[in-house]
């Protein structure tokens, strides 16, 4: 009779852009076969990105994850299967008042994540990528502060690279410590709850499923993912991440267009080593 070897990981995290998909939005084959055959060996797998549920769930479904998913940098925990809410984490009113005022001094393009809806103050300034990527509708409004009600989620500041870079470093001086100020993407510097994080998120969510830090394997690129590639037992960064994630790795995977996720779920997951 043979042996069933399980895997030493026993939960996979991975962010979705940047490491499952590229900028067509499209899970590979190799990568979709990659995570399905973890699975089958037992593995849980989540996807941990700053998108909202909507735009992630599609991704869940055309793999089978059942796991509890990881969306809004960690703000929000879903079960995929029925759509609830697990765990929330927002932010004050007063400090995305402070972003708008901001945004309206330096004439930023500022998308505000109310509830389950994205606000935003200049839709002819959003490029289309942006649209794709969130997967609903974002709704102009002429003064941001007017939705401020209910749950404040983060925000995003939608900006060209170099803009963009400079945006975040003016972020950080006047709010860092106060929240946390992440790049997700080139184009998109965020500002999102302290407590919403990648990392601490894969925390709660290990905790809940009797997985030890040291069993948790965790793929990313961007510096959204720093805190979740560190806090894994494996940290992979693709090898299209930015320096600062490539720093706190134990593995540098090829790049999303070599399919780099898909190679290191292979090389750890599914081998017997």
């Amino acid at each position: 009779m043979d042996m069933i070897h399980h895997p030493k990981y026993k939960l996979l995290a991975a962010d979705l852009d940047g490491t499952l998909i590229g900028e067509d939005f499209v899970l590979s084959p190799r990568v979709k076969t990659a995570i399905r055959r973890a699975m089958e060996r037992g593995v849980r797998v989540t996807l941990a990105t700053g998108r909202e549920y909507t735009a992630t769930v599609q991704y869940a479904r055309e793999l089978g994850i059942t796991t509890p998913l990881i969306c809004y940098q960690g703000g929000k925990i879903y079960d995929p299967v029925t759509g609830d809410v697990l765990h929330t984490v927002t932010m004050s009113r007063d400090l995305v008042e402070e972003a708008i005022g901001l945004a309206r001094e330096r004439q930023w393009t500022l998308c505000v994540y109310a509830g389950e809806q994205i606000f935003v103050n200049d839709t002819q300034r959003l490029p289309d990528m942006f649209k794709l990527l969130v997967g609903t509708s974002v709704r102009q409004v002429p003064d941001l502060t007017a939705v401020l009600e209910g749950q404040l989620l983060k925000f995003i500041i939608v900006a060209e690279e170099e803009e963009a870079d400079r945006i975040e470093r003016e972020l950080r001086e006047h709010m860092d410590g106060r929240l946390h100020v992440v790049r997700s993407h080139r184009f998109f510097v965020e500002g999102n709850p302290l407590q919403a994080t990648k990392g601490q998120a894969l925390a709660r969510l290990a905790a809940w499923l009797g997985v030890d830090r040291s069993e948790v394997m965790a793929i990313g690129d961007q510096g959204n993912d720093t805190d979740m590639v560190a806090w894994a037992g494996l940290g992979v960064a693709m090898g299209n991440a930015v320096p600062q994630v490539k720093a706190v790795a134990d593995y540098i995977a090829p790049p999303v267009e070599e399919d780099g996720a898909a190679v290191a779920i292979e090389r750890f997951l599914l081998t017997d080593e």
